[in-house]
């Protein structure tokens, strides 16, 4: 398959500058500016001059509620569901990368499953009482027991066979 020319000719790192800037794509969400928001145009650098790539998507509003020590009884013992915990710290890039998949089931399951996620730097008192040495690790509580949990960042398809076995159909 021939590779269409403008591809071809665009350089792999550019300073994206104006003759750059003909030979990309153009993509929605994106655009190129001139100066950073919030930065006065006398103190702005020569690197931002040039041009900067500003990403234009909106950020993700729907995030999981959080669960602590003060709500754990509450929010996932007592629940008459079942309950999905991730157990996540805000420096860990594989945690990060799993919320949206779990943001996604939790959407899925709505009405039959709860997710919250616990983080294990702010708890340290139930991540030791239920053996988290890795994280992110998704566990699932039914009847007010650890059922099953799932470590690392996995892919959906793993979290769903595990989610499945505890779900009233």
């Amino acid at each position: 398959m021939p590779v269409p020319r403008t591809a071809a000719l665009a350089p792999v790192s550019s300073s994206l500058g104006r003759r750059a800037t003909r030979l990309l794509p153009v993509f929605k969400g994106l655009r190129i500016c001139t100066r950073l928001p919030g930065v006065p145009f006398a103190t702005s650098s020569r690197a931002v001059c040039r041009g900067a790539v500003i990403c234009e998507a909106p950020e993700m509003t729907t995030e999981l509620p959080d669960v602590s020590k003060a709500t754990w009884k509450s929010l996932v013992m007592d629940s008459d569901v079942p309950v999905l915990v991730d157990f996540w710290a805000p420096w860990c890039g594989p945690c990060r990368m799993i919320e949206p998949t779990i943001l996604k089931l939790a959407k899925v399951y709505e009405g039959k499953l709860r997710c919250y996620k616990l983080n294990t730097d702010e708890n340290p008192d139930i991540t030791t009482q239920y053996g988290i040495r890795s994280i992110p690790t998704m566990m699932i509580f039914k009847n007010g027991g650890k059922k099953d949990a799932v470590i690392g960042a996995v892919p959906e398809s793993t979290l769903v066979i595990s989610i499945e076995k505890f779900v009233v159909r």
